[in-house]
């Protein structure tokens, strides 16, 4: 009798496609109908049978749970990735917007893990701690670079995710980071020096013109007229640079 060796890595790669496929659907079973939604329409999102969701999950806190922890754990190797970017300021400020964007879809089972209901959650401290370990080397990353404040630590990062993320929860899953959040992840920048804030006071006071007249998006700073060709919407060059990461980081979101 012979026995066909390919056989059983065979299964194991369909048993692990067929995995792939149950997490994806309860990923976004979950996201659209909360933690109220059933295995059997999991089962029937990934295009596989009752059976095999209860053969990987038995029961739906392990499916739940599975679920959770690979959307932090995914979270904690992003960072990792993030980590190596020449920028480590504008990676910082990527990572935080992409929690932010992609958390509201997921609040509920958030909210079920933090609950104090006896989850078996060594798994999700593990994931949990790698992220929190990455986003805290990015944070002093961006700090040695000036980008951020240095007085801000990796708690009060979190609870501003909390923030921003009840925050975001109101806008369509598509749209743009709120312009509420915007503003408070732009309070976690270092600050401009006295004088920065001084030149932009003396480049202010030179601009001719009453009180309606156009200012900048980005700082504030009044427009000066233009006699010739179309007005300028941005003060200098780095503003208008600045705005366009913002709309890039929240196209990306948004994606």
């Amino acid at each position: 009798m012979t026995v066909d060796n390919g056989a059983e890595p065979a299964i194991r790669a369909d048993a692990r496609r067929n995995r792939a496929l149950i997490l994806a659907a309860a990923q976004r079973a979950l996201a659209e109908r909360g933690t109220t939604v059933s295995l059997a329409e999991v089962a029937r999102r990934a295009g596989v049978g009752a059976g095999t969701v209860h053969r990987h999950f038995p029961t739906k806190t392990a499916l739940l749970e599975a679920v959770m922890h690979q959307r932090v754990d995914g979270l904690a190797a992003l960072a990792d990735r993030h980590l190596a970017d020449p920028d480590p300021g504008s990676a910082f400020f990527a990572l935080c917007t992409h929690v932010i964007a992609t958390t509201p879809g997921n609040k509920d089972l958030c909210d079920l893990v933090q609950s104090d209901d006896g989850w078996p959650r060594a798994l999700l401290r593990g994931a949990g701690n790698r992220f929190h370990r990455a986003l805290g080397a990015l944070l002093v990353s961006a700090q040695r670079q000036g980008a951020v404040r240095p007085d801000v630590v990796v708690t009060d990062v979190l609870d501003i995710f909390t923030g921003c993320v009840a925050v975001q929860q109101h806008r369509r899953a598509n749209d743009p980071l709120a312009p509420a959040v915007v503003l408070i992840l732009d309070a976690l920048r270092t600050r401009p020096s006295p004088v920065t804030k001084l030149a932009e006071i003396e480049r202010n006071e030179t601009v001719e013109g009453d009180e309606t007249a156009p200012t900048c998006p980005v700082c504030g700073s009044r427009l000066g007229h233009s006699t010739t060709g179309r007005p300028a919407r941005y003060c200098s060059a780095a503003c208008r640079q600045k705005a366009h990461r913002q709309r890039s980081r929240a196209a990306t979101a948004g994606r």
